[in-house]
């Protein structure tokens, strides 16, 4: 049976949140440091019981993420927090790293939202130069809050295009804000050539893919695993190239599948729908992105070619600059060359 290794596997990160991607311990480490009180569900009952599902749900699992944030008062603790993510993305493979931030769930705490935006590019450079990993940033808005805070974001981003944010985004519940309220922002971001990458498809079913395809322009979409319900969004999906996101672990863990095996990777992926795996938040998920690989070959089935293609899919769909795509792509093939332990 083929079972070449997947950490050696080169591919690209492209769902990930920015506190959401801290090391556990690091979290334990710096809360004791900075004197924050963390609870149970994030120190002895780590990785915490979640069901996002319900207003209950997602709450619990917004406050927990909003009480790890909590530990990030310095400037190093930032720069120690991609350092380390860089580091672990390295380890498992990645070539190239989209990491997703909200400057204004920072801002306060760091001087403001270009200071912040500052700070978070400058240790990006730090992070790439030190692991070899290439690092683009996504900034994203948040639905629960009002759209003109989306379009200061938007035009925040726009700042830094070309200057390492290569997206923008739209994350948190997405039963609390319609993406049509935010189509004004997403368009700022697109004439700067910046990719439109929301979330979508989640929480909620088709409509929602469809709200981010029509009204944000999407080039990728978080998630969007509800798009399997609809085989003809499913086709419209394959015929513009969107990418999926899409992040197994995490949505077993929020209670939107009840088992890896109900989560549609191989209907989405026999639909000729790319399809970049992420680890969203490996903070509260408790895995990162080689898990995701390992769940598509044993639960799906995924050989060693269609877990290649998934690689190909995560490079391509990538802001990744030309020249690593291609040796990226090159890399996956010689990976697919080799022979596998099995055969050896």
């Amino acid at each position: 049976m083929e079972a070449r290794p997947i950490p050696a596997l080169p591919k690209t990160h492209l769902h990930v949140h920015f506190t959401g991607s801290m090391r556990h311990t690091t979290l334990v480490e710096l809360a004791r440091r900075h004197r924050v009180h963390l609870p149970e569900a994030l120190v002895e009952e780590w990785p915490p019981r979640l069901r996002a599902t319900d207003e209950r749900g997602w709450f619990r699992f917004q406050r927990l993420y909003d009480i790890a944030r909590s530990v990030l008062r310095e400037e190093e603790d930032v720069r120690r927090l991609v350092r380390e993510t860089a580091e672990d993305e390295a380890a498992e493979g990645s070539g190239w790293l989209e990491i997703q931030v909200d400057p204004s769930g920072y801002g306060a705490r760091f001087g403001g939202l270009t200071p912040f935006t500052e700070l978070v590019m400058d240790a990006a450079r730090e992070a790439s130069d030190a692991s070899g990993v290439g690092i683009g940033v996504i900034i994203a808005a948040n639905r629960t809050r009002h759209p003109l805070d989306a379009r200061t974001l938007a035009r925040l981003a726009v700042q830094y295009a070309g200057r390492g944010v290569v997206g923008f985004g739209l994350s948190n519940d997405e039963r609390r804000g319609r993406a049509y309220d935010f189509d004004a922002a997403f368009r700022i971001a697109k004439r700067a050539g910046l990719l439109s990458a929301p979330h979508g498809g989640e929480l909620l079913g088709t409509a929602s893919v469809r709200a981010c395809l029509d009204a944000l322009g999407a080039d990728r979409i978080g998630h969007g695993v509800r798009s399997a319900d609809d085989p003809a969004l499913l086709d419209t999906l394959a015929a513009r190239g969107v990418t999926l996101e899409v992040c197994p672990a995490s949505n077993v863990s929020l209670g939107v599948f009840d088992s890896p095996e109900e989560v549609p990777v191989r209907q989405i992926f026999e639909a000729g729908v790319p399809i970049a795996l992420g680890a969203d938040d490996p903070l509260l998920f408790g895995s990162r992105l080689t898990r995701q690989y390992e769940l598509a070959r044993e639960f799906h089935g995924f050989t060693d070619a269609e877990l290649a293609e998934l690689a190909r899919c995560s490079i391509r769909g990538s802001a990744a600059p030309a020249d690593l795509q291609k040796r990226l792509l090159g890399d996956v093939d010689d990976w697919l060359r080799a022979p596998a332990p099995d055969a050896a």
